[in-house]
């Protein structure tokens, strides 16, 4: 199901927030309290680093517009080991763990709200139901993150790309943000030769089959396509670990 178009008007920070997901199943009490948590908004950057890895944090952040990465660097090369868009909680896990083993980094400018971890140890003893939606929402990161593994093992790299837009399209219609022809992102040939654990150069021959193949065409970072069908059935796009409409969508009872 699509977010409620008023979500973000009455909840301009948090608004997509599990949109399309759980988010039916809280009360507006539930999303006032979510929406009353923000402490902070800051705007960053392409390319600013919100956290790094090892650095200690005390707070969360909740992803309000733009595009954020999970980066790993050794020595000279990057890993992109994920992509959020608008409605994710970041680093919800670094309430938990304090310090991560990865970086958190602005794709292009991004809004985002901030949230203590003071504030997140009352929520956790206050609320109770919205305590287990934000369990929720790190565990549907770790769900996103087990597909990327399983891609990169079984499609080749024009799939990878072809599946990386395809769970980008997906998303951002959960969040009521329906892509027709054009998916606009600020990634780089770089970025995403780096998501698809794959050199640049090989990454430019994957656009190039991608545009060959009448599927899609690439431009900085922006993909067109004029058969969204055409492009997920190549990627062997399967939506189910989105938690979306489907067989793993959590019901009414999820409580």
């Amino acid at each position: 199901m699509r977010a409620d178009i008023t979500s973000s008007v009455s909840y301009p920070l948090t608004g997509n927030f599990l949109a399309g997901r759980l988010r039916e199943n809280l009360t507006r009490d539930d999303l006032s309290y979510i929406e009353d948590l923000i402490e902070a908004v800051e705007e960053h950057e392409d390319g600013h680093r919100l956290l790094a890895r090892s650095r200690k944090t005390d707070r969360s952040t909740i992803l309000v517009e733009g595009y954020i990465l999970r980066t790993i660097e050794v020595a000279d090369k990057r890993y992109i080991t994920g992509v959020h868009v608008p409605g994710d909680f970041v680093d919800l896990h670094g309430f938990a763990l304090k310090r991560l083993d990865h970086n958190i980094d602005a794709a292009g400018p991004v809004t985002v709200g901030c949230v203590s971890h003071r504030t997140l140890q009352k929520v956790m003893h206050e609320r109770p139901g919205i305590a287990r939606a934000m369990w929720f929402a790190t565990l549907l990161d770790s769900a996103i993150h087990r597909k990327w593994i399983q891609t990169l093992e079984q499609l080749d790299a024009p799939q990878r790309i072809a599946h990386l837009y395809a769970e980008l399209h997906a998303r951002l219609d959960l969040i009521g943000r329906t892509v027709t022809r054009a998916l606009r992102t600020p990634f780089t040939q770089f970025d995403l030769a780096d998501m698809c654990g794959v050199s640049a150069i090989h990454a430019n021959r994957a656009v190039g089959k991608l545009r060959e193949l009448g599927i899609a065409e690439i431009r900085r970072g922006d993909l067109y396509t004029n058969d969204w069908s055409a492009l997920k059935r190549f990627a062997r796009f399967d939506p189910d670990y989105l938690y979306g409409p489907g067989p793993l969508k959590v019901k009414e009872d999820w409580d």
